[in-house]
């Protein structure tokens, strides 16, 4: 990895970092937190056999290591959560055997939930940036809107959230559509261990005809307006301090093909830290 590579990787994270305190209430800044998670982790993503045949002469997939730092923190005024991926840490910017499958790109997500008043609804805003240092190419997409938080009485907590989106990429900038999702997570015991299942979500629709044109490589087809993008996981926590997973990773006219199902599963080893 270069050192422009990494000073790129430490700017993105630098500007999430900045974006999640400036949503946090000055006041708040001592206060402790309710609840709080950091962990690093080892991943591999292998895609479908059918997901690298209906991409491979259009944005290509291939399978990938991963590296990733995630965290997140609950307040009496809300809660901030966030990640950063390092993929194919070891590789050039430009990976000449895969013909640019495997090249190194950084990806990074730094989302909010600021409570209004004593409500459960909130002001929901996330950041999410993906750069493939490559091929040169760059999206970031910014949402803001509203959310809620809730936990059941039997401990499966939901937090939906529903925005509009900006997006800066290479080829456009301005505003795109709306976006709607949620995360969600549940806890529970099988065989005297601890398990848990979570699932985020993003549909996003009324997408830009301009975006869908000029960020899919100027293939005679568009994406849809409608993209869905998500995953769904089961975690298995032998003891606190390690957490093992797989994951099923879906996205339809999204991750830069138009008009094809993709799908993934991701194998997750976390060392979890606070």
């Amino acid at each position: 990895m270069s050192s422009l590579s990494l000073r790129r990787a430490s700017s993105v994270l630098g500007a999430s970092v900045l974006v999640a305190s400036a949503t946090a209430p000055a006041q708040a800044a001592g206060m402790d937190p309710a609840w709080s998670f950091a962990n690093v982790s080892v991943n591999y993503l292998d895609w479908s056999e059918g997901t690298e045949e209906r991409t491979e002469d259009f944005a290509a997939k291939g399978d990938f290591p991963y590296l990733e730092l995630e965290g997140g923190a609950g307040f009496a005024w809300g809660e901030v959560y966030g990640f950063f991926d390092l993929e194919n840490p070891g590789n050039d910017q430009f990976d000449e055997d895969s013909g640019g499958k495997d090249n190194f790109r950084t990806a990074g997500k730094i989302t909010s939930h600021i409570y209004l008043g004593d409500s459960p609804f909130t002001v929901y805003a996330h950041i999410y940036d993906f750069r493939d240092y490559g091929y040169n190419a760059r999206e970031q997409d910014q949402i803001l809107g509203v959310g809620y938080i809730h936990t059941f009485d039997n401990g499966l907590w939901f937090k939906p959230f529903l925005g509009a989106a900006r997006v800066q990429s290479n080829s456009y900038t301005g505003m795109n559509g709306y976006m709607a999702g949620w995360v969600l997570g549940y806890a529970f015991e099988a065989l005297d261990q601890d398990f848990s299942v979570t699932n985020w979500h993003e549909q996003t629709f009324e997408r830009d005809d301009d975006y869908l044109t000029q960020n899919y490589f100027g293939r005679v087809e568009k994406a849809e307006s409608v993209g869905t993008n998500g995953a769904v996981s089961l975690w298995w926590h032998p003891i606190s301090s390690l957490t093992a997973g797989v994951q099923y990773r879906y996205a339809d006219n999204k991750l830069g093909t138009p008009e094809d199902y993709q799908n993934a599963v991701i194998y997750t080893l976390k060392y979890n830290f606070l």
